[in-house]
């Protein structure tokens, strides 16, 4: 079963999290991205309070995974 979370914005769908989420990490970055669309390593850096050598373990574990894309500088959810 995938675990879901309402955007904040008015209207919208849940975001589901997909089951192959271990990692409370991971599942934070993926959410964040489905919820701006896409953002650079500096913005999830400072939205999510979080250390970029810890994201870029992170998104490269997604991006392996094929849940997130990375387009230049920019990663968004695939």
């Amino acid at each position: 079963m995938q675990g879901t979370v309402q955007s904040p914005s008015a209207g919208t769908a849940p975001v589901a999290v997909p089951e192959e989420l271990d990692s409370p990490s991971a599942k934070l970055v993926y959410l964040y991205l489905s919820v701006q669309g896409e953002s650079s390593i500096t913005e999830l850096q400072e939205g999510l309070e979080m250390k970029k050598i810890s994201l870029y373990s992170i998104l490269g574990a997604l991006c392996k995974r094929g849940l997130i894309h990375q387009d230049a500088e920019h990663y968004r959810i695939a």
